[in-house]
């Protein structure tokens, strides 16, 4: 179902133009639960005359406020989002047990196509629970990954990353950190960790560089270490590429920080996030991520003033806003709506390149209040389509086995 169809020009700035189809790819609200965490992923060729297939990652979200969900679950299409299959539950992405009410299980699913194996990489973090409630600190994090293979349609069982000092990297993990995959196939993946010995609730933020198999994914070495002593510190780290640096957006509780580099493991001072006229962001303890063209680059977000003060941390409406690479700040004219504040929160959502035309932007209304309803949100998920004006040459750079370095 297409809610809107709108033309945006940033001809102001760049000969790229795009489009903006709003759609609904699935629901569920019953007092209950909602879908939430959703992020798009796309195999090339496999759908219908040709057509990229989709597989959308999900959770449901117990609507308690309290971040409890279920395994991770897939929803599926064959003709490019005309219909959906799912969202279907996987026994091998659920919660294992660990005795006396504990257990553990996978969370906040980014997948990604690789390329050069045939499969989808999805990764995230392990959560511990109690009783149905997050254990307290300090409790231990991994990354969590699983794969999905298209010629069997199965996921494996989610497995965690070996990181090589587990008492540094205690309480690390990549939930919702969206990563960045290399011609040669590694992958450049953000994390947030603690130490097992940090009592002060400040995370850190790195970037792994990782090799993929097909099966295991596997530490190789991680870049800069970067460190802020203000509540929450850093996390939910997310990078892109573009016209041959490396842009890194991460989450804090008071305000948004970026920072660029050019070998995606070491980066100059991170910046709170601004307008180009200097005023802030007013993206605060939410995440933000990247929509990235080889002809612009640009961020997805929420933020205050936006006559938004009833929605939880102001997570909605969700924007996108054309990044100036060199200052590093969001030209404030070229911000428009993707998805509607309806009175349910869209802060954790999802950006994924879906081939050279398209870059799809999924979010799930979260229903935490009676009073998101009472507004018009239904648990609707959102797929908001970028049509771009002209082809995205970094698909082809990241998304193509075999193809060289020197034709970034």
């Amino acid at each position: 179902m297409v809610l809107f169809c709108a033309r945006v020009s940033v001809a102001e700035v760049a000969p790229l133009d795009f489009s903006v189809k709003l759609e609904v790819i699935t629901k569920h609200w019953d007092g209950v639960y909602d879908w939430a965490q959703v992020w798009a992923s796309a195999i090339p060729g496999a759908g219908r005359d040709g057509a990229p297939a989709l597989v959308v990652t999900t959770q449901r979200e117990v609507a308690s406020g309290d971040d409890v969900y279920t395994g991770i679950a897939s929803i599926h299409s064959s003709d490019f989002g005309v219909s959906w299959k799912g969202p279907t539950l996987h026994p091998e992405l659920t919660w294992r047990p660990l005795g006396e009410g504990a257990s553990v299980g996978p969370i906040d699913f980014v997948p990604g196509w690789h390329a050069r194996t045939g499969k989808i990489l999805a990764t995230g973090h392990t959560a511990h629970y109690k009783d149905n409630h997050l254990m307290p600190s300090p409790r231990p994090r991994t990354t969590a990954y699983a794969v999905y293979d298209p010629k069997t349609d199965r996921w494996t069982p989610w497995r965690e990353l070996e990181m090589p000092d587990r008492e540094k990297f205690f309480d690390a993990g990549a939930g919702l950190c969206q990563w960045w995959l290399e011609p040669d196939g590694t992958i450049l993946l953000p994390i947030y960790y603690k130490e097992r010995t940090n009592t002060n609730e400040c995370y850190s933020a790195t970037v792994l560089r990782c090799g993929f198999d097909g099966k295991t994914l596997t530490y190789r070495e991680h870049g800069d270490e970067m460190h802020l002593d203000v509540p929450r510190g850093l996390d939910e780290p997310s990078i892109s590429f573009f016209q041959g640096r490396y842009y890194l957006t991460i989450r804090n509780d008071v305000k948004g920080y970026v920072t660029v580099g050019d070998d995606g493991l070491h980066f100059g001072p991170i910046k709170p996030w601004t307008f180009d006229d200097g005023r802030e962001l007013g993206s605060y303890n939410t995440q933000q991520h990247w929509a990235a063209h080889s002809d612009g680059l640009f961020l997805v977000y929420t933020r205050r003033g936006a006559d938004n003060d009833h929605i939880i941390r102001n997570r909605a409406p969700l924007f996108i806003g054309r990044v100036d690479p060199d200052k590093l700040c969001v030209i404030r004219s070229s911000e428009r709506i993707l998805a509607p504040e309806r009175g349910a929160s869209l802060g954790n959502f999802g950006v994924a390149t879906i081939n050279e035309n398209e870059t799809w932007v999924t979010v799930g209304e979260c229903m935490y209040s009676p009073e998101c309803a009472k507004r018009g949100a239904d648990g609707s998920v959102f797929a908001a389509r970028l049509v771009w004006s002209k082809p995205n040459r970094l698909y082809r750079y990241s998304h193509r086995a075999g193809q060289s370095a020197g034709e970034r």
